[in-house]
């Protein structure tokens, strides 16, 4: 398989093209990438249904169905805990308000000189008023989402176009990659065929790995979070461990929600400290240890290379880079496994 100069430049040309209307694309592409990776982490279960004689567009109505109850059984994990934590935050207000003025006034009288009049009830009284008149906030803020609209409404056309494109891409996957194998060049086609298959094999691999991280990082926050004595571990666990494969998310939530629950139940702030302290740690166990050790080894990536790529693809693309490091390493490690091969039975490297 080799290429003239003139099919190289074609070719290069054609790179130009389809890099230049990407990034022209850009805007709109986010939608129909992320239906494009759920497409592919889904498509095997819609496989399995095939094979139980399930009609394809029943597969993926199925398939789209559970990933939704999916959705809700996370939100009904979440709503209730931040309702619950709302409520004891409306209770422990004044008590903390209470506090700091005992506590706080007298020391900084004592240390800055500084003496301050502090009415607990008229801050009470305050708050409530301004509760109660949340609609002058209200029209305050209105003018602010009407600037906003536009970007406000563009979010949401983005997040409803990922289903709809989804639902297309996975009835009629099959098709569309027959489509795509007819015009891989016949002379490339069975190397083409033999990269992608390794590349297949290799997301598979990583997808099992991540399933892990997953779920060996929700039972780490899980048992920690209740060996400092958070009431809410296991909620927040369990969130703050399925959301690590999305860079950073699982652990800020987590840390937000252990913040307020901590808050709500603890009176010290050394004990707030703690719970900071099973974040901190689990992000450095979870980039240092776990996904090198889970991920790296299945996908054929030496640790210290992942923690490369996850900085290098970090450093490139921002967070989009962090999201899809390692996906994107492994397929530069299989090219870059048959460049070596081809390069070691070349010409150039034999000649002496």
């Amino acid at each position: 398989m080799t290429l003239s100069r003139s099919s190289a430049v074609q070719w290069l040309l054609v790179a130009v093209v389809i890099g230049g209307l990407l990034y022209l694309l850009s805007p709109i592409l986010a939608p129909f990438v992320a239906a494009a990776i759920l497409t592919y982490i889904c498509n095997p279960m819609v496989q399995r249904l095939r094979a139980w004689k399930v009609p394809r567009t029943g597969a993926v109505v199925l398939v789209m169905l559970g990933l939704l109850l999916a959705l809700v059984l996370l939100l009904l994990i979440m709503l209730p805990l931040l309702q619950k934590e709302i409520s004891l935050l409306m209770v422990r207000v004044p008590e903390w308000l209470e506090s700091a003025r005992v506590r706080g006034l007298p020391l900084l009288q004592q240390w800055f000189g500084i003496q301050l009049e502090w009415d607990t009830q008229a801050l009470k009284d305050m708050l409530a008023k301004h509760w109660q008149s949340a609609g002058g906030v209200a029209a305050k803020v209105l003018p602010w989402l009407g600037d906003s609209g536009g970007m406000l409404i563009g979010l949401m056309v983005n997040l409803l176009l990922i289903p709809v494109v989804m639902f297309y891409l996975l009835r009629d996957w099959d098709s569309l990659l027959g489509k795509v194998n007819q015009l891989v060049p016949r002379h490339w086609h069975s190397k083409v065929l033999e990269i992608a298959g390794e590349v297949d094999s290799v997301l598979a691999e990583f997808l099992r790995g991540q399933i892990s991280v997953m779920l060996l990082m929700s039972l780490f926050y899980v048992l920690a979070l209740w060996l400092v004595g958070l009431e809410f571990a296991l909620p927040i666990g369990i969130v703050a461990g399925l959301l690590v494969f999305v860079p950073y998310l699982g652990m800020i939530l987590g840390v937000l929600l252990a913040t307020l629950a901590a808050a709500m139940q603890f009176s010290a702030v050394g004990d707030m400290v703690w719970v900071w302290a099973v974040f901190g740690a689990g992000q450095l166990l979870e980039g240092m240890l776990v996904t090198p050790w889970l991920v790296g080894e299945r996908i054929g990536l030496h640790p210290l290379a992942v923690i490369f790529a996850l900085l290098a693809f970090g450093q490139l693309f921002g967070f989009f880079g962090l999201l899809l490091a390692l996906p994107l390493a492994a397929i530069l490690l299989v090219v870059l496994r048959h460049s070596r091969a081809r390069y070691l039975s070349s010409s150039m490297y034999k000649r002496t």
